[in-house]
């Protein structure tokens, strides 16, 4: 089965690579004509403009480079990256880091015949940390414009025609610049709260909870999702009481209720309190600290919470704010995310958007795909990507990490399947760590036994996700990764035990 599944895989990536029809071919090809290089200006036109240098622009933008498209890349920020890397997913992931070995010198060492005499958070360092790598990967990106010949304009970026951006630069003055695909990928930003003004201080976003000043004794956070829970990790591991109040029932909705179960009583044993279906009506900001009036989702008697700092993460918006998108006519939904065809094409010709700011997950590499996918079309190729099979990582520890339908999907669709589990408790990896907190949870179908999702709750989930991803983007069966060899002893050992627990019995359990 395995073998069929390949050669047809092998068939459709072929059918990537032809090209389009003649018709589809005359409509594009508009983009190759070749210019010479340089700085963009009123007299000089691209092939393709980047409005936004995040994950998926300045993406977009190099891969256009790559085949041959005169590329120009405008970002408001001045430094690339967008959000993702400036103050989103990087800063983060080095804070979680950080304060991950501050909890395992503090609590872990000693079992591990590693003795110190004291512990402690030296906060400005490990800002400090976080500032170099994040500093270091933003220049990264401007080398790689510099090698790929991507002029890069630092600006403010609005339409005033679906072929000309005009372009406020950090510097002063204005310039415009002209294209014959002008790509929108201005990303996301944080959803405010009715009520809720966020000062970044006591009051703080995601990006203030990355550069406080100090570990705040209690810290309140509205939103039980990602960013909410990634955050409230570290400041909790750090010394914060932590205190999650969500308006809906359950944490990460989106997330496979049983594996959710258990990531809750994990985070509850890691002391992180949860107040789900409820909702804040009041904000007290007259004292020193913060208080909040919560209530029942459903209505009933309200109680004050306080707290030093109160985060809002309640989400993210798309950002196309001064766009000037209804100047050109560029349509939207009713939450403000443009509208895009099949190619990422608006109903403007010419404008074409992808990332945060279309349907779809509001993910930095789901971005990546929408740019790679965008600029192929624009090139006269074939681009491809299945928001069915992106994989979602929450990088707290455990992390919990998964790709596919959940089970409550599968039983919505009427799909007969068989489940298959393993928990780390019987991995001799994860046992020789003394790290062997979480499960893999595979779903298939049971007629074909095709993956239809996976979900992991461990340590590294998001590394040991990407197997399961291929798999699926391969229409693999649960026998297909059961009866891979796979390394031993490595974590990954669970993702095979589950596997032959679906189709068949695990050896270890």
């Amino acid at each position: 089965m395995g073998l069929a599944n390949l050669a047809r895989r092998k068939a459709y990536l072929l059918s990537r690579n032809l090209s389009n029809s003649p018709a589809d071919a005359l409509k594009y090809s508009s983009s190759l004509t070749n210019f010479s290089r340089g700085f963009a200006s009123g007299s000089e036109e691209n092939d393709v403009v980047v409005i936004g240098g995040g994950p998926g622009g300045y993406v977009a933008a190099i891969k256009a480079a790559q085949l041959g498209l005169k590329t120009t890349c405008i970002e408001k920020r001045g430094a690339l990256g967008g959000t993702c890397l400036n103050v989103g997913c990087i800063p983060s992931k080095a804070l979680l880091h950080s304060s991950h070995m501050y909890h395992e010198a503090k609590h872990s060492f000693a079992s591990h015949g590693v003795k110190v005499s004291s512990v402690e958070v030296d906060l400005p360092s490990m800002m400090a940390q976080k500032d170099k790598a994040v500093s270091n990967l933003t220049r990264g990106i401007e080398g790689l414009f510099k090698k790929n010949k991507v002029t890069y304009v630092k600006g403010y970026g609005k339409f005033i025609s679906p072929s000309e951006v005009s372009v406020d630069a950090l510097e002063g003055g204005s310039t415009v610049v002209k294209g014959k695909n002008i790509i929108i990928a201005t990303g996301s930003d944080v959803k405010s709260l009715p009520g809720i003004t966020i000062d970044e201080k006591r009051i703080v976003s995601s990006t203030g909870a990355l550069a406080l000043s100090e570990v705040p004794k209690k810290l309140i956070v509205i939103g039980a999702g990602y960013i909410g829970l990634e955050m409230g990790s570290v400041w909790g591991r750090l010394g914060s009481e932590v205190t999650v109040v969500e308006f809906a029932s359950d944490i990460v909705p989106t997330m496979d209720a049983e594996i959710r179960k258990q990531f809750q009583r994990s985070l509850e044993k890691q002391k992180m309190t949860f107040m789900l279906k409820t909702k804040v009506v009041g904000v007290d900001t007259s004292g020193n600290g913060v208080k909040l009036t919560v209530e029942p989702a459903a209505g009933g008697e309200q109680t004050t919470l306080e707290a030093d700092v109160v985060l809002v993460s309640a989400g993210r918006t798309p950002f196309t704010a001064g766009l000037g998108l209804d100047k050109i006519g560029v349509e939207t939904d009713k939450v403000g995310r443009i509208l895009v065809n099949e190619r990422f094409v608006t109903n403007v010709s010419g404008v074409h958007a992808i990332g945060d700011v279309i349907p779809g997950p509001m993910l930095a590499h789901k971005a990546e795909e929408d740019g790679v996918a965008c600029v192929e079309f624009i090139a006269g190729k074939h681009g491809h990507v299945d928001y069915d099979k992106v994989p979602g990582v929450v990088y707290t520890h455990p992390e919990v990490a998964s790709v596919g339908k959940t089970e409550e999907q599968v039983k919505a669709l009427g799909i007969d399947y068989r489940v298959g589990k393993f928990p780390f408790l019987a991995n001799s990896r994860a046992k020789a760590i003394d790290d062997a907190e979480g499960i893999v949870k595979i779903l298939a179908e049971k007629e074909s036994d095709k993956i239809l999702g996976v979900h992991i709750m461990a340590p590294n989930a998001g590394e040991l996700i990407h197997e399961a991803v291929i798999a699926i983007n391969y229409d693999a069966s649960s026998e297909d990764i059961a009866r891979v060899c796979h390394a031993h002893p490595t974590m990954s050992e669970a993702l095979k035990e589950a596997a032959m627990a679906t189709y068949d019995k695990p050896i270890h359990i």
